[in-house]
């Protein structure tokens, strides 16, 4: 076959514009020039992100692609001691700073304050010093460097042997870890050796809580403001540990970071600590003799709070640093592999040869890919409690450290499947934001609520309202996300608790922004907003808003009926907390009944909007490949008048609402679409790719699939220094599962339709927790198994097959294809 799902590397068989760039596509998805590292500097492992050598001209990729995180807690990818560095953030998700927004001119109901994620202290530098000389990356004789993202154990890892220039051999490494059982907790574990003689050594350990503003050079909107000061509230120190607690200016959060240490060594030493309102140093001086091993473990604990005293702030972290000090490194790294290996257990995608040949090579790139972009959803999502999930993680200040929608269409999915209490949490967070979307939506003079379209805080942070604010699918999209929450695990209890409470409030609004058209033969119309392709803004009846906002409606009226007759007190409580009226489920469902849904009758697709297919055609041809994003390099009113996309809209509809379209209109529709889309957003590839494969369009599934796969390990899009795409990651994971795999889930029942996969060698298996049962799902090339592994009985379909599985005795079904999926 001309193109294979285990056929392209991202080191050393194609460029990122090679895999992302489809011949009949005239815009390119890669619009950055970028360096492309050697093959060998960054080898393929399954299990690692290895770096071989220290490439200066990385750095700021590498540091988002090494980050640590655990959802709470972020650390770049930067070198213990201190730099070179691009961008060395430490990042608390929720932590931020406010500022006002400032507009030339000003109109009733935009948003008023910005939000910005803050760096806090940065405590992960280790310093080195041999005979008083540094050891500093840029000018140092390496002898050999290894660098590792490990992936099975959640530690950046680091082996350096390093010629110092008075010929003394030291061994250098260190173990770096951000907690996922200890949420406030990082570490490290440095080892020192010097191998071929004596030498006087100085191991400084510090603390930074001052960092210079950063550089807003680049005309991006999409990166973040510059930094101003944290503001210093208590300093203090005992022995080897040091306490220092800020705060911000304008939003009142306050930081404690502290750290502590323990050293082993049979060599003389001693040790100094240094402290002030910004700085904390504790240095080690050792006499260190030939072949001798210096340890320093370094525990490093944050807490925020926008209530606590700093004195009280400064003793929580002093608890956490008792506890963890006390139980050592070592405990605290098996504790975390322990809790890696439980995530893999319950999510890892396993793709391999059956028959071990030539592609052997390519599988392992795949691999490594696919448990990438995994692992850091992992790390993005894991202790994001009372939290959302940042666009970026906590690998970059990019977006602001925003929340978006990016959560429940792109994440949410897979934490549904693989961690469903992760899931809840999120589901949970965005129903505390419900006070706030109340208050929004009266102020733009809607019943209900509106759900902000950038946020921290739950007030609205979206500066400009056209490609922000408007953007009312936000709310179906939530309430999409709290369907699929509730079908893939069973958990009425939330929505009785909390979901219905949100449905109500969006169904209220939907039925407020709306309206009866005369002109449109009495459908429902909705005008005036922008759908997720923000080149196409403030537009009448966007299809895709539309189509959520019916499913919104539906299920709200649903809910409502339901927990009416079988669970009454449940119901009333709900009456009380709402004012619900009687009549108002049935007018949100005749609304939904009466949904308008644009359809053009010649091309027999859905225009995007009532007024998509009257604009000028993009002239592609003559757009220089250097000139994308459009958004960079154009105004947005030359963009808005013609005929172009930045994100798969009306296709984005096709997968979430797959059962609503026949494969003949998905494939007339992704036919029309396909070639107006830039890729100017990292989240088109994967939804592409699903598509592509619905139909049977197996060359674009896999061209696409493979750019949303190495969106961030190729930097395809050329913005990974500014942080992941946790989205696009969320992305791979249902690219795999709902594309290649068929899951399907829409009416309720879990069911898969398997594609075969494009190539003859190779074998796709993972596990989905349904209903509290683990199944475990192997696609080959002529057959599917599927295996119970957890729980007591579970019934799933096979294409139209029903079928009943028990525990440990796998169903095998021998019939996968190729086609595009027949009419359900």
């Amino acid at each position: 076959m001309a193109h294979t799902w285990l056929s392209t590397t991202w080191a050393n068989s194609s460029t990122a514009h090679d895999l992302a760039h489809d011949p009949e596509r005239t815009s390119p998805m890669l619009h950055h020039e970028r360096l492309k590292p050697p093959p060998h500097g960054y080898p393929a492992d399954e299990w690692n992100i290895v770096e071989k050598g220290f490439h200066p001209e990385f750095l700021a990729q590498l540091e988002t692609m090494l980050a640590l995180g655990n959802g709470y807690l972020g650390m770049r990818g930067c070198p213990e001691e201190g730099g070179p560095c691009a961008e060395n953030s430490t990042l608390i998700n929720g932590f931020y700073e406010t500022r006002p927004i400032v507009y030339g001119e000003d109109a009733y109901g935009f948003a008023r304050t910005g939000q910005t994620i803050f760096n806090v202290t940065d405590s992960k530098i280790i310093k080195l010093f041999v005979d008083d000389e540094p050891f500093w990356l840029p000018r140092a004789k390496l002898l050999s460097y290894d660098r590792r993202l490990n992936m099975k154990s959640g530690t950046l890892d680091r082996e350096i042997l390093w010629e110092a220039p008075s010929g003394k051999r030291v061994s250098i490494v260190s173990r770096r870890l951000v907690s996922f059982v200890e949420r406030h907790v990082a570490a490290i574990s440095y080892r020192v050796t010097v191998t071929n003689a004596a030498a006087s050594l100085v191991i400084s350990s510090e603390m930074n809580a001052h960092k210079p503003a950063a550089s807003t050079e680049e005309a991006d909107p999409r990166l973040a403001r510059g930094d101003q000061a944290l503001h210093p509230r208590a300093h203090r120190a005992n022995g080897c540990r040091v306490v220092l607690c800020h705060a911000t200016e304008k939003s009142r959060l306050a930081v404690t970071c502290a750290i502590d240490h323990v050293l082993e060594t049979s060599c003389r030493h001693a040790s100094k600590t240094v402290h002030a309102e910004d700085f904390g140093q504790v240095a080690f001086t050792i006499e260190a003799t030939a072949g001798a091993t210096i340890r320093v473990d370094k525990f490093m604990a944050y807490h925020t709070s926008a209530t606590a005293t700093p004195e009280e702030l400064c003793g929580r972290a002093e608890w956490t640093m008792d506890r963890v000090v006390s139980r050592g490194f070592d405990r605290l790294l098996a504790t975390q592999e322990q809790y890696v290996e439980d995530f893999w257990r319950r999510s890892d995608v396993v793709v391999e040869n059956i028959r071990p040949d030539r592609t052997q090579r390519t599988t392992v790139e795949i691999q490594q890919a696919v448990r990438f972009n995994l692992f850091h959803i992992l790390q993005a999502s894991a202790r994001a409690e009372d939290a959302g999930v940042p666009a970026k993680g906590v690998t970059g200040r990019a977006y602001e450290g925003h929340y978006f929608w990016d959560t429940e269409i792109y994440v949410l999915p897979f934490l549904a499947y693989t961690s469903p209490r992760i899931a809840r949490n999120l589901l949970a967070f965005r129903y505390s934001m419900l006070p706030q979307a109340r208050a929004r939506a009266k102020q733009l003079g809607h019943r209900g609520a509106l759900f902000p379209w950038r946020t921290i805080s739950g007030e609205e942070a979206s500066a400009y309202y056209a490609a922000g604010t408007a953007q009312y699918h936000i709310n179906a999209d939530i309430m999409y996300a709290l369907r699929k929450y509730v079908q893939a695990t069973g958990d009425e209890q939330f929505l009785w608790e909390c979901g219905a409470e949100m449905l109500v409030e969006t169904a209220r609004l939907w039925l407020d922004l709306g309206f009866y058209s005369e002109r449109k033969q009495g459908k429902f119309c909705i005008n005036a907003v922008t759908g997720p392709d923000e080149y196409n803004t403030v537009v009448n009846n966007n299809a895709y808003t539309n189509l959520m906002a019916r499913e919104n409606l539906r299920y709200a009226a649903k809910t409502v009926e339901t927990l009416k007759s079988n669970r009454p007190d449940a119901y009333a409580e709900l009456v009380e907390r709402t004012a619900l009226e009687l009549s108002e489920p049935k007018a949100w469902a005749r609304a939904a009944d009466n949904m308008y849904v644009p359809y053009d009758e010649g091309l027999k697709i859905i225009p995007q909007d009532d007024g998509f297919l009257d604009r000028e055609p993009w002239d592609f041809q003559n757009t220089p490949s250097d000139r994308y994003p459009l958004l960079l390099f154009y105004h947005p009113l030359n963009i808005y008048r013609k005929q172009v996309i930045k994100q798969a809209d009306v296709i984005l509809a096709l997968f979430l609402l797959g059962d609503t379209f026949s494969p003949e209109e998905k494939k007339r529709n992704f036919e029309f679409y396909d070639p107006l889309t830039t890729g100017d957003s990292s989240l088109s590839s994967c939804i592409e790719a699903i598509v592509a494969a619905q139909i049977g369009d197996t060359d674009k599934a896999v061209r696409y699939g493979m750019a949303a796969l190495l969106m961030d390990l190729a930097d395809v899009g050329g913005n990974v220094k500014d942080g992941c795409h946790i989205a696009s990651m969320g992305g791979t994971w249902m690219m795999l599962t709902y594309g290649l795999a068929g899951m399907r889930d829409d009416d309720g029942t879990l069911a898969f339709w398997p594609r075969r996969a494009p190539e003859d060698n190779a074998r796709l298996r993972f596990p989905v927790t349904y209903r509290g049962q683990m199944l475990e799902i192997e696609v080959g090339t002529d057959r599917v198994k599927y295996t119970l592994s957890e729980g007591d009985g579970l019934v799933i379909r096979h294409e139209m097959e029903q079928i009943e599985l028990t525990p440990q005795r796998p169903t095998i079904v021998r019939s996968v294809s190729r086609s595009a999926e027949p009419r359900r």
